[in-house]
């Protein structure tokens, strides 16, 4: 999963000067922190006046929703993307591990998103927090299809599992620097997790 922004979504989004504030929200939102930066940064990044900014974000946590969203969208796009590539549940499996690896390797990874923004975000009715709650709810969803595939049983608990392993891969990328080694730790793990449920289908 290669470093992309919300900016490569685009295709909803029409406006160029929305697409240039939201550039600058997709840059410096990951790299420095939501909180961290204010609308009046944003407003002289993007070069526009607070006057057009506040026309298409009428508040900050609006931008806040649009970004999220955006880096929403190119993640279930390249997730799709590498489930038509793999052509199997299993393959799919894998090849999300490498991305996890290949992501938290390449230069400017600052972490998960939406991880970062979770943090950042103590009250779970913030709408920053919602439109997380509903990503990783269509990523779960993802996960059980391809598990459904594999003609796992016991799905929601192995769902969980796996994608506690996507936020441990996330988490380590600040310690490894080396993505082949943590793309054969993510997939044992989720291997002895399938493998262990495939085990207690069976008995």
């Amino acid at each position: 999963m290669t470093q992309m922004t919300s900016r490569d979504a685009g295709t909803r989004r029409t406006s160029p000067v929305r697409e240039r504030i939201l550039a600058a929200a997709d840059e410096y939102f990951y790299t420095e922190g939501i909180r961290a930066i204010s609308a009046d940064r944003l407003i002289a990044e993007a070069g526009v006046s607070k006057v057009t900014f506040y026309r298409h974000f009428p508040s900050k946590d609006d931008l806040v929703v649009a970004y999220l969203e955006g880096r929403a969208e190119v993640e279930r796009r390249a997730l799709e993307g590498l489930r038509a590539q793999a052509g199997d549940a299993e393959g799919t499996l894998v090849a999300i591990a490498r991305s996890i690896a290949e992501f938290t390797c390449s230069p400017g990874f600052r972490g998960c998103p939406f991880i970062n923004a979770a943090a950042e975000f103590a009250d779970p009715a913030h709408p920053a927090r919602k439109v997380i709650a509903a990503h990783r709810a269509w990523f779960a969803s993802f996960v059980k299809d391809l598990l459904a595939e594999m003609g796992i049983d016991d799905r929601d608990v192995v769902t969980d599992q796996l994608i506690i392993l996507r936020d441990g891969g996330m988490v380590s990328g600040y310690l490894s620097a080396d993505p082949d080694a943590r793309a054969d730790a993510i997939i044992r793990a989720g291997r002895a997790v399938i493998n262990e449920a495939r085990g207690s289908g069976s008995r």
